[in-house]
């Protein structure tokens, strides 16, 4: 009996999802603390299929989370949201869980291979738009409707925008 309790137990354990990583204490509470000019955070030369490639092998052999950031320079939202994750406690909370790479997807017409295949096929709904894909099994764990939840970055609180970030860590 005591065997089949803890095989139950240790079955439960394997099946049931982790519990996500705490969110990291913004030390900001308002946008308008973040360091000016905000940062220009997509290469527009990039190959973007290599850098995802790339960062999606880096994650694998890390034991991490693929973060895809997709966006454009010309975006106020991905610029916010690219300075916030630079703030020293989530640069340090987002190395920890994630190989992060950014895609320039210019006016959502350039490069949409890499949206395609994780499933994301039609035109993006908005940026930033965030891709987190399991490396191993190259799942990809954001919902299609919670891809382009932070296009409006700069209406939610920088501690919900950690938040956010945070939930789909293990």
């Amino acid at each position: 009996m005591v065997r089949l309790a803890a095989a139950a137990l240790l079955a439960f354990a394997v099946a049931a999802p982790a519990a996500a990583a705490p969110p990291p204490r913004v030390s900001i509470s308002d946008y308008a603390q973040l360091k000016t000019p905000l940062p220009y955070p997509y290469d527009e030369t990039a190959d973007a299929t290599a850098q995802v490639d790339r960062a999606a092998a880096r994650a694998k052999a890390g034991k991490k989370l693929l973060l895809i950031k997709m966006g454009g320079n010309w975006c106020g939202d991905c610029r916010i949201l690219q300075t916030t994750m630079d703030l020293p406690e989530m640069k340090a909370f987002l190395n920890r869980h994630y190989e992060m790479v950014s895609i320039d997807v210019g006016h959502m017409d350039k490069n949409l291979q890499v949206p395609g295949r994780y499933g994301v096929k039609d035109k993006l709904e908005g940026v930033p738009a965030i891709l987190v894909v399991d490396p191993v099994s190259n799942r990809q764990l954001v919902a299609r409707a919670d891809v382009a939840a932070l296009a409006d970055a700069r209406h939610m609180s920088p501690q919900a925008l950690a938040n956010w970030l945070a939930k789909y860590t293990h």
